[in-house]
Parts: structure tokens; C-alpha cells; sequence
């Protein structure tokens, strides 16, 4: 038998495809198979316009049998089948596409659905083998013929003999095992079954294979008798064909969803909510989509890989399409179905082109309008939603310079001193009071502690709602907003809340005025701890508070000095006193007849200030050694 020569510089391409194209070697499967169903359907498309009567959809099948003697896998489909010429066109050279061909020349037709287009993926059999053989018989002729081949070296054609009618059978001998590849395993039942489910599970015709089972003996392990168990070889489909996304949804009950994801994506739970959507026109696409109930144990590490399973009429191209989602909804779980995507040759990568983008855009609008309507009319589940979930929205806000801030703020949510619970920002709004200005938040690692802080107390008094931030990116994510309906955020330690009347600006300035030298004297006491100590307006009980001047807050300093980095960041801290308090007036008394302890007590009032804060004691020993010698009256 004649050996021939590859066209097209095969041995470079040949060589390169095995080793570069495709990633992983059982990508190979998916692609013959896929070629059977392409060859299926080219008979079933020319029968329907021929008006051939004789054939039906639930005629056609394809079949994989596995030899792990002869190391040998078989692909068969009854299918078109190839002629000699098609043999040498399609096979005979690398890169030619008969579906491609077959596709183009029948372009006007709306129906046809066509997975192959690039000619190659019949190539990726070498990638585990090393022995390729192809007999075909096309439709309606009484000649089939055998394509051969090992490789780049070339390959034969000769008429031989296929007694079971038209199609195509593949025959590949698997390669010897190494210490990185075991090609045996493509030799698996359990193995072919996993992959085929895993790529080819909505191929729309049925993918059969013989399974050696074990099967209990009829009439044993019955009325006290030890059970006898029998080898037995039963002729299975692998592949469940229709995808559930595909099926109206009135024909899907709950139930199958939750099968459906807890199955696919590795999920004891049942999802939170599950989102159908499908579009045609510029971007034609089936959608089925997944919010779990709980994050995964790894949601929140770098181990995390988002994405979303892309398929091409049925066919899994991508496990995890990380482009089909933006980092703010990356918790989403599903399927992304569509017919109409610029695939590479290996069906592995997508061009990142227009048509992928819009995909991408229109699912976030609908995560964005399902998560709406989760909040609006099952508060209780977007609630628990939120508390697996919405740090990720929070660090959605920030990222990207707010890239995504009008699409995640009206879905935020924190925790709030009315009633004590999880709030909206648009419902903080709506109770806010007639002459309230800004919308109020404070900081820190518990609620508990943030009730707590001496900050609170007037805006409380006042009747003055405040937001309590305790995840770290929360102050970052509101400066990012800048306003919620034109209301301004506004930290409860900065220095510019202005809660006062005119009357008690007067009040203040004035009592400013009478303790200018003690608060300087103070402030020089405690040198670059403080940028100034101040009068305060906004203590009632407490004695002491620190506030900030400028853009970071303590909160900010705390977050991003606990960032990785040499560079520290110190927020500007003013020490506010409560003049009302029976401590300012010690002050007093002492800056007139002992100045050196009120160094000391500015000392341990900014301490005391610190530790509210939740900063640690600069001098631990110094500080207990302060409080020991004013206990003793020394």
C-alpha cells in the first residue's frame, strides 16, 4: 500500500498541533466525537432535502468499544461516511474542513448546526496514539475504503471491506505508557464515561459503549442465602443528549435544577436561586445560571478560579470561562451555551472578540436584576445571600476605580443602629431625618465595639442613624461611592461633621478661646502623636475621643498598614476632650500649678483615646507603670 505525503508543511503542522495546540490530551475524545455527530447530521440534513423517508433522528448512534489488550479504543458512528475522495480532502490534508465546507455551502439554511469547522480535531488522535485507521462507507455507495496512518510521516488509502453499512469507524492504538502520560486510561469504561459526560453529555444523539458490570444473581441473597454476584456486559448510553437548558421551563422542576447543579459543580446544597435567560440576535446564547447557597471553602483565596462552563451547540469548549463574568459576580455558578462563538482551532480558547463581550455584559445585567428581586421580594434569603457573599460587591465597588459602583451600590448592604440590622443604602435614605445632611458610618472589628465608641453618643441622641462598617474594605468601597442620592458619606471620627448650632459654635469658640494655651501646651506635650488636641463637640459621657483630619482615617490606616509593603501610612489624629468632663476641669487646675503632669495626663488620655480605637499600647510597661503611681498618689 502506497504511502503518501501530507500536504500544507504537514509534518511542522502535524507536530505542532499534537504539542501545541491543544492542552490537554483528552481533548481528543471530544473532538472525534464530535466529528461523528457533524457526519450524523450531514446525512440527516441531506435526507430531510431529499425527502428521504427512510431515515430518522432515532436511527443514528455513535459507539465506543475499548480493547486494553490490543490497547485499541474505537469510534463508529452511522453517519455520511466518507469516499474515497473525501478520504483524501478531508484526511489527506491537515487544516480542511469538510464540515466547514459543508456549513458554508448551505449558509442560508438556519437549522444546521455544525460543531466542527477547522479540520484538525480529527488530528488530535495522535496526541495518544500512534496508530490511526479510518473505515468508511458514505451513504448509498457499496465501496468503503481504509484511510491509515502513524503520523506525519504520511498515509494510505485502499478499498476494503465494512460489512455493517454506511459511516465511519476510528480505530486508534493508544501509546505506550510513560512516567508523565498513562495512555491506558483512555482504555477505562469509567474513564471514557466521565470524559464523554464531562465534553459531549448534550451530543443529540446517543453515545454507546459495552459496560462490564457486576450484577447480583438472580435468586441469591434472598431467604438466608449468600449473595452470588455475575459478570455481565451491557450496551449503555453515556450521554443524557438534551441539555436542561434547553427544555422549557415548564417541563424542569425545582428538583432537576438541583440535581442538575449539585451534580455539576460539586455542591451538597441545593442552590439559592437558579436564572434561566436566552438571546438571539448579535449575541445568541442559552444561559443556565447558579447562585450557591454558601460560599465555597476557597471562595475567598487565591486558589478561587471563577468562571462559568461555555459550551458550543452541546459541546463543553471550557470547563471555566472566567470572561464571562466580571470579578464582583465571580460566585456565579452555570452553563453558557452558544452557537455563534469565534472559536480557535482547538475549541480550547476563545478570541476575545465582540460577540464574547456582549455575552459577558448581558449576563451581568441579568445576575444585577435577579439579585434585585431576590432583595426586594425574599429579603430573608438575599439576607443570607449577602452574608456569604457581599464582600464580594463591597470589593466589586472598589475595584477598578468603581468601574462597577452604579451597578452594585443599590444591592450593598450593612449593618445599621435602627433595629440593629442589615440595611439598604436607599432605605437608610428614606428614614434619614429632615435635617439630616450626610449619611453617617463608623468603623471597626465588631458592632459591639463600634456601639461602644464615644463617637456614637451625640449622633445617637440626636436621632441620627449610623451604618456600622466591620469588614475592612467597607470604608473604601463607601469613599469609592462618594454619595448615595446626593447624600454624602460621612465617617463619625471625622472632623468636619458639623452637628452644632450657631449658638453653640459661639459657645465652643469661646471656650476655645479661654483654653488656647492648655490645649497648646497639650499638643506640644504629645508632639507628632497628634496633629492638635482639641475642645470636642460631639462628646457627652466620655472623656476623650480621637478624630482624624484628611482622607485616611484610622480605619484606613489600620487596613492598609496591615497590606503587604514597606510604605506606612499614618492617619492625621486630633484628640478630642470632653470640656463638660470632670477631667478637663483637673486640667485646668493642674496647668496652673503642675504642667509636668498634665504632660502626663495628656499621655495617658491620648493612650486611653487609642485603646477605644482599638490600637494597641505604644509602651505597655510604661502606661501600667502611669496608672500604679496615680493609684498610689504619687
Amino acid at each position: 500500500m502506497a504511502l503518501k505525503q501530507f500536504k500544507s508543511e504537514s509534518k511542522r503542522l502535524l507536530d505542532l498541533m499534537i504539542n501545541s495546540i491543544y492542552t490537554h490530551h483528552e481533548i481528543f475524545l471530544r473532538e472525534l466525537i464530535s466529528n461523528a455527530s457533524d457526519a450524523i447530521d450531514k446525512l440527516y440534513y441531506h435526507a430531510l432535502q431529499d425527502g428521504d423517508t427512510g431515515l430518522n433522528r432515532s436511527d443514528f448512534s455513535i459507539t465506543l468499544s475499548a480493547d486494553k489488550e490490543a490497547r485499541t479504543l474505537t469510534i463508529s458512528d452511522n453517519g455520511c461516511g466518507m469516499s474515497q475522495e473525501d478520504l483524501e480532502n478531508n484526511l489527506g490534508v491537515i487544516a480542511n474542513s469538510g464540515s466547514l465546507k459543508f456549513k458554508n455551502e448551505n449558509e442560508k439554511q438556519e437549522d444546521i448546526d455544525i460543531i466542527g469547522q477547522f479540520g484538525v480535531g480529527f488530528y488530535s488522535a495522535f496526541m495518544v496514539s500512534d496508530d490511526v485507521t479510518v473505515v468508511s462507507r458514505a451513504y448509498g455507495s457499496e465501496e468503503a475504503y481504509q484511510w491509515h496512518s502513524k503520523g506525519a510521516e504520511g498515509y494510505s488509502i485502499a478499498p476494503c471491506e465494512k460489512a455493517d453499512g454506511h459511516g465511519t469507524t476510528i480505530t486508534l492504538h493508544l501509546k505506550d505508557d510513560t512516567e508523565d502520560e498513562k495512555y491506558s486510561e483512555y482504555l477505562d469504561q469509567y474513564r471514557l464515561q466521565s470524559l464523554v459526560r464531562k465534553y459531549s453529555d448534550y451530543i443529540r444523539y446517543p453515545i454507546r459503549m459495552m459496560m462490564h458490570k457486576s450484577k447480583l444473581k438472580e435468586g441469591t441473597g434472598t431467604d438466608g442465602k449468600d449473595p452470588e454476584w455475575e459478570s455481565v456486559d451491557e450496551m449503555e448510553t453515556l450521554n443524557s443528549m438534551v441539555p436542561i437548558w434547553h427544555k422549557k421551563k415548564n417541563e424542569v422542576t425545582d428538583e432537576e435544577y438541583n440535581n442538575f447543579y449539585q451534580e455539576k459543580f460539586m455542591d451538597w446544597q441545593a442552590p439559592a436561586r437558579v436564572i434561566r435567560t436566552s438571546t438571539e440576535g448579535t449575541a445568541t446564547y442559552d444561559a443556565l445560571l447558579f447562585i450557591p447557597s454558601q460560599a465555597p471553602m476557597d471562595y475567598y483565596s487565591r486558589d478561587f478560579e471563577k468562571g462559568l462552563q461555555l459550551y458550543s451547540n452541546g459541546v463543553m469548549i471550557m470547563e471555566k470561562c472566567a470572561d464571562l463574568l466580571p470579578d464582583c459576580f465571580s460566585f456565579v455558578k452555570g452553563v453558557v451555551d452558544s452557537q455563534d462563538l469565534s472559536l480557535n482551532i482547538s475549541r480550547e480558547m476563545l478570541q476575545h472578540d465582540r460577540q464574547l463581550k456582549l455575552i459577558e455584559g448581558r449576563l451581568e445585567k441579568k445576575i444585577k436584576s435577579e439579585l434585585s428581586s431576590m432583595l426586594q421580594n425574599d429579603r430573608e434569603k438575599y439576607e443570607q445571600f449577602f452574608k456569604n457573599f457581599g464582600l464580594q460587591l463591597k470589593f466589586g465597588v472598589y475595584a477598578d476605580y468603581g468601574a462597577k459602583k452604579d451597578l452594585l451600590q443599590d444591592l450593598l448592604m450593612f449593618y445599621s443602629s435602627h433595629e440593629g440590622k442589615l440595611t439598604t443604602l436607599q432605605e437608610y435614605v428614606e428614614r434619614m431625618k429632615e435635617e439630616q445632611k450626610d449619611i453617617y458610618y463608623a468603623c471597626g472589628d465588631t458592632v459591639a465595639h463600634i456601639q461602644q465608641l464615644p463617637q456614637t453618643e451625640l449622633l445617637l441622641d440626636k436621632g441620627y442613624e449610623i451604618l456600622y462598617l466591620t469588614d475592612n474594605v467597607d470604608e473604601f468601597a463607601l469613599r469609592m461611592l462618594g454619595k448615595f442620592s446626593d447624600k454624602e458619606f460621612k465617617n463619625i471620627s471625622s472632623d468636619d461633621l458639623h452637628l452644632e448650632n450657631e449658638e453653640e459654635k459661639k459657645e465652643a469658640e469661646q471656650k476655645v478661646e479661654e483654653n488656647k494655651e492648655l490645649l497648646s501646651f497639650m499638643t506640644d506635650a504629645l508632639k507628632d502623636k497628634v496633629k492638635a488636641v482639641v475642645l470636642s463637640q460631639r462628646l457627652k459621657s466620655h472623656p476623650v475621643c480621637i478624630s482624624t483630619e484628611g482622607a485616611v482615617t484610622l480605619e484606613m490606616e489600620k487596613v492598609l498598614n496591615s497590606m503587604p509593603g514597606n510604605e506606612k501610612v499614618t492617619a492625621q489624629r486630633v484628640l478630642e476632650i470632653n470640656v463638660n468632663h470632670p477631667i478637663f476641669r483637673k486640667l485646668q487646675s493642674l496647668y496652673e500649678g503642675d504642667k509636668a503632669k498634665v504632660k502626663e495626663y495628656a499621655e495617658l488620655l491620648y493612650t486611653q483615646a487609642m485603646l477605644i480605637e482599638g490600637f494597641p499600647v505604644e509602651d505597655p510597661v510604661a502606661y501600667t507603670n502611669k496608672i500604679c503611681e496615680l493609684m498610689v498618689g504619687e
